[in-house]
């Protein structure tokens, strides 16, 4: 029983720390708390279902098709919001504000085109099958959600560890006005993160659509809260506090369901993130990493 709850928690504590790696990776470099990351999330969902749906498409192609999209999205979000920001010198409530009308506006016009119903992928382009290891059981569908969650997630830590463009976000995120007398191009970078996070809400998005087969206009308002609450838990701006934040979260939920019940998920898991912050006010890498990239 517990082997088995491990690889349920594996599975969505990794979605929740891939959403929660995008949201934090705008914070970190560009000091802004994008609240129209949940809607980013709901986009790719439905660009990989309309894929599907439209074009027939597979669903591998699919899942590129909504990482192309969401990361569009987030370039325009950077090149219409934040950047006339930025040049105004607006102050930092200014693009949280501006965010949240992004974010209900791209709800509203989801929910005018497509309904507020429930939409679903056709269950013959899933991923089928499973199997067994002891007591422990695998859908094929659960192994590929992990697999892409914790590869993305290596490949954006790898990213930003070992390539000249990482180098330049962790400077960027650092210090803007000391990464641009180096020479980097700051609006560059500044670009760059938010198209990156944007696809990595996108992802997170169509990962969720497929663990519970469910798209619908709201789907991003929740995975707001909890990314929120991931990256507070991990510490503002840490990427290993996202990932670490993330997959605790979601450990919390599925044993809360095991052991408790469906209705107190949401309770006993916010509850636990509650009484850690008690303990480490300034999230698990404390007040030092609250703006490493």
């Amino acid at each position: 029983m517990l082997a088995q709850q491990l690889v349920n928690a594996l599975s969505l504590g990794g979605v929740y720390a891939l959403f929660a790696l995008g949201f934090t990776l705008i914070f970190g470099v560009l000091d802004v708390i994008n609240l129209a990351h949940g809607a980013i999330f709901m986009i790719g969902a439905y660009a990989a279902l309309q894929a599907v749906l439209l074009f027939k498409l597979p669903i591998s192609v699919a899942i590129c098709v909504a990482l192309l999209v969401s990361g569009c999205a987030g370039w325009l979000l950077d090149y219409f919001i934040f950047r006339p920001l930025r040049a105004r010198r607006a102050p930092q409530l200014a693009p949280m504000i501006a965010t949240i009308g992004v974010a209900l506006s791209l709800t509203s016009a989801t929910q005018g085109l497509f309904g507020a119903e429930n939409l679903r992928f056709p269950n013959d382009l899933l991923p089928g099958g499973a199997f067994e290891i002891g007591t422990v059981r695998f859908t094929l569908l659960e192994l590929q959600i992990i697999f892409l969650s914790f590869f993305l997630m290596a490949l954006l830590l790898w990213t930003l560890k070992g390539t000249q463009i990482g180098r330049a976000v962790r400077a960027v995120a650092e210090s803007p006005r000391a990464a641009a007398l180096l020479g980097i191009n700051v609006e560059g970078v500044f670009s760059a993160a938010t198209v990156i996070a944007s696809a990595l809400g996108g992802m997170a998005g169509v990962l969720i659509a497929l663990y519970a087969n469910a798209v619908f206009p709201g789907m991003g308002q929740p995975m707001l809260h909890k990314g929120i609450a991931v990256v507070i838990l991990g510490g503002m701006g840490d990427v290993r506090g996202a990932l670490i934040g993330g997959l605790f979260l979601g450990c919390a939920e599925v044993f809360s369901v095991a052991y408790i019940g469906s209705t107190m998920r949401d309770a006993a898991a916010f509850g636990l993130l509650f009484l850690i912050l008690l303990i480490r006010p300034h999230g698990l890498f404390g007040q030092a990493a609250q703006r490493r990239a």
